[in-house]
């Protein structure tokens, strides 16, 4: 286990990630988020050396957190990744364990070094304790990269976007985070590129981004393009029913990008 301790950012309670996951869960108290977060991360740190939970299914660890629905929302938003063989959380050593208390602490030496009026002199003091020595370092750039070389799996979802990459783009989040959630349900994690080609079917079609997106929930396409909808009439879309029903003539056009 990697120890009692863990690093907590002041301003997590306010982060878009945590709001979105709080709409995602269907709560209106972020503070809820944020306790449940605490638990999500504390597991990881008592459970896990490195972060990786292998053999571990979102399923089993929401039931233990006694809540439905968390692992997929800290997925779509890039705090967890799930892979075949387990579950992942990303950047744990930034935050957990022992090396991210020492790397908090030696920073916190830095910071008082340098505001310290007297300089050097002062501030290699025998009562001020020496910061990482450099073979330490280098063996946790070593061990930094096997870990990296270990998360293979899941690595292509590095680049999926989120529900708050969505909303910055004028997406209403309710669309944005149904339309994420067939997209992880068919394994297709919606990428920058995938998300282009949504976008530029949507001009052709003579829609908004947002608009697009919202047909895509309710027709239940984890894609677009512009030939889909182009004998319907403007205004067409039912907003507000997210029916995941399928209208399109022909077998295989999923909307895969």
């Amino acid at each position: 286990m990697a120890g009692e301790w863990l690093k907590f950012d002041a301003s997590t309670p306010d982060k878009p990630e945590v709001l979105a996951i709080t709409v995602a869960m269907g709560w209106d108290d972020p503070d809820l988020t944020v306790g449940k977060l605490l638990r999500m991360w504390r597991w990881f740190d008592q459970q896990t050396i490195d972060g990786n939970a292998a053999g571990v299914t979102p399923s089993l660890l929401d039931r233990l957190l006694g809540v439905s629905g968390l692992c997929a929302a800290m997925e779509s938003v890039g705090w967890l990744e799930v892979y075949d063989g387990g579950i992942i959380l990303p950047n744990f050593d930034r935050h957990n364990g022992k090396t991210a208390k020492n790397r908090a602490l030696t920073a916190k030496r830095v910071a008082i070094h340098k505001t310290n009026a007297d300089g050097n002199a002062k501030g290699n003091a025998p009562i001020v304790s020496a910061a990482l020595p450099r073979e330490e370092k280098r063996r946790e750039e070593k061990n930094k990269e096997e870990k990296t070389k270990q998360k293979s799996p899941p690595a292509a979802r590095a680049a999926s976007l989120s529900v708050p990459d969505l909303v910055d783009m004028g997406v209403d989040a309710q669309v944005a985070d149904e339309f994420l959630a067939i997209r992880k349900k068919k394994r297709s994690p919606l990428t920058p590129l995938a998300l282009e080609g949504i976008r530029r079917e949507a001009g052709r079609a003579g829609m908004t981004l947002g608009d697009a997106l919202r047909k895509c929930v309710e027709r239940g396409w984890q894609g677009f393009e512009a030939g889909w909808v182009k004998n319907e009439k403007p205004g067409a879309s039912r907003h507000g029913n997210f029916a995941s029903q399928d209208y399109r003539a022909g077998v295989g056009a999923d909307g895969s990008f």
